[in-house]
């Protein structure tokens, strides 16, 4: 009676923390994310330090769960981004500093091409950031990407080049780190 007893309350806290979500840093991640008709699951998440502040949480969602970056970076569908602010010592500058720090990192320095979107993308921190802030950051095939911040649409960034070179900041060969990497690939 007492391992029955058991073995149901175990799977109760199971089922009950998956439609929960994951939680990081205090920060719970969604397990799925709507999109339109279609749901995306998350892949993985994990949080970005530096210089031993927490600066964000960051969930990868997808149509199926993939470790295959490169697989991941050049897929033309649908999948987001979700970034939740954890310090209020991140700046809407310093996020588009560092962001704008990714860009080069993922194209190997070759922004040329896609600059203006890159301008147009990290717009949307230069706005302003405070703790708690949440961004989905939501790639649509033939669309681009929708930025949302605190489920409010902010602007829409064309071209699966600018998709590419966005996704290759955290899953390309120089993410942030690459503990947060092997996170959001479910590692």
């Amino acid at each position: 009676m007492v391992k029955k007893l058991s073995v149901a309350l175990v799977l109760i806290l199971f089922f009950s923390v998956s439609l929960m979500g994951r939680k990081i840093s205090g920060i719970v991640m969604p397990d799925t994310l709507k999109s339109g008709s279609d749901t995306l699951v998350l892949n993985g998440a994990g949080q970005r330090s530096k210089f031993f502040i927490d600066a964000y949480v960051s969930g990868l969602y997808l149509k199926q769960k993939s470790r295959n970056a490169a697989s991941i970076i050049n897929a033309d569908e649908k999948m987001a981004i979700r970034l939740q602010i954890t310090s209020g010592l991140i700046s809407g500058k310093r996020m588009a500093e560092s962001t704008n720090e990714g860009f080069n990192k993922s194209t190997n320095g070759n922004t040329a091409k896609i600059r203006s979107r890159i301008n147009r993308f990290i717009s949307v921190f230069k706005s302003g950031i405070k703790k708690g802030d949440a961004y989905n950051i939501i790639y649509f095939p033939g669309i681009g990407i929708k930025v949302y911040k605190n489920g409010v649409y902010k602007i829409t960034v064309k071209g699966n080049d600018m998709k590419r070179a966005l996704f290759g900041i955290w899953l390309g060969r120089k993410p942030p780190t690459g503990k947060l990497k092997r996170q959001m690939l479910g590692m």
